[in-house]
């Protein structure tokens, strides 16, 4: 019997892979420094949890409405409404078991079997999965490293926009780059997705993810909020990564559809985790400020060790909890070529496990430069003091 020949076009998220080998090298008794997935070591604040524990002793166990509970998307769209600026009603809301579904969501409520959809490269790998697993064709677009991060190369994005083109997922505030737009990149992205009618997926999980600025959503751009879905996600901020709470805010017409797709996936989410997200939502945020003090933090001691190694040079970026740094002398000076091997060694010889630029998206003509993606969200700084320290010695040898 064969397996659905769909199922040769489905990717993954490509950390978890890299997450493999570190466990079997720590499995063998090394000391393994975990920069490679992006997950939170820190607690979920108290009073989130004992929302929980309060929803689950008042019976919140069983199913409720498939595009959420009423009051997490009265929360949801009074929060997001406004941090953005914008007027967003509960039924634009739609809640799911975390903001990766919103993604497949999307593709499926917008795309159809042959149509093109623009995405980011490097980018979260799942954006092309879903587009191919669905019968589209997932279209790269690429990134332009700059002075203080990378820039998107709006001369291809607007290069490639043809008459089978339907949607463009912009993801600012950027896994695995940390790059942020600018206004004007901002403005551009929002005027070619005008003037070429396209669906726009605005992929936000990390918009409260943020160390100096305001983060802005290119929905609330005049003629946005009509054609962008909005990705939020409980799972950064709160650090509720496991408990899988987020949301998608769309247009009526897409709500709707997606609210249909909610019955057909999953029932609904979690009853008692919704109510513990409006406790998120609504209640003491010490926590959430506790978390972003710490992971600033986290950045700074990170991004200060990095620049202090030969061969390697990153930007500070304003947001997220990864770096980017170009390693592409570094390779040079170990005799290395390619980074799979520079990883495999780095590991072996200090137990710093990352991700490289091959995990993000296939390379694209003219790239000619090396770069890995460090997470320090899941380290203390005791202990990305001592697992970068190793490197550096190691590079320096």
């Amino acid at each position: 019997m064969e397996l659905a020949q769909r199922l040769g076009r489905l990717g993954t998220e490509t950390a978890f892979e890299v997450s493999r080998t570190a466990e079997q090298w720590a499995a063998a008794g090394h000391r393994v420094y975990p920069f490679h997935l992006g997950d939170i070591d820190l607690p979920t604040p108290a009073n989130i949890v004992h929302a929980m524990d309060e929803a689950i002793g008042a019976g919140k166990t069983g199913y409720c409405p498939g595009p959420g509970i009423p009051l997490l998307r009265e929360a949801l769209a009074e929060d997001i409404g406004a941090a953005r600026g914008m007027q967003i009603s509960p039924e634009q809301v739609t809640v799911h078991p975390g903001g990766k579904p919103v993604i497949t969501k999307f593709i499926q409520a917008v795309m159809d079997p042959g149509d093109e959809v623009l995405h980011p490269n490097p980018g979260y790998p799942i954006y092309e999965s879903q587009i191919e697993y669905f019968g589209g064709v997932a279209r790269p677009y690429r990134y332009i490293p700059t002075g203080t991060g990378f820039a998107i190369d709006l001369d291809q994005v607007a290069s490639m926009i043809g008459p089978k083109t339907k949607a463009i997922v912009y993801n600012d505030l950027q896994n695995p780059i940390g790059a942020e737009s600018t206004a004007e990149e901002r403005r551009a992205i929002a005027e070619l997705a005008q003037r070429h009618n396209l669906w726009v997926l605005s992929d936000e999980a990390y918009f409260e993810m943020r160390y100096s600025g305001t983060s802005e959503s290119i929905a609330a751009l005049p003629g946005m909020a009509e054609r962008t879905v909005i990705l939020y996600t409980f799972s950064k901020k709160f650090a509720m990564t496991g408990w899988r709470l987020g949301c998608a805010v769309a247009p009526p017409d897409v709500s709707a559809a997606i609210a249909k797709l909610n019955t057909n996936n999953e029932s609904c989410t979690t009853h008692f985790v919704q109510h513990a997200g409006v406790e998120a939502l609504r209640g003491d945020q010490a926590g959430p400020r506790a978390i972003l003090a710490e992971l600033e933090a986290r950045r700074d001691a990170a991004v200060d060790l990095l620049n202090s190694m030969p061969g390697v040079t990153v930007a500070k970026p304003n947001a997220t909890f990864y770096l980017f740094p170009d390693v592409t002398e570094a390779m040079t000076l170990k005799g290395i070529s390619d980074l799979p091997t520079f990883a495999a060694e780095a590991l072996q010889a200090t137990g710093v496990s990352f991700c490289t630029r091959l995990h993000f998206g296939r390379p694209q003509p003219g790239e000619d430069r090396s770069y890995v993606r460090l997470a320090y969200s899941g380290l203390p700084v005791d202990d990305i003091r001592e697992g970068l320290g190793l490197l550096r010695s190691w590079l320096e040898g």
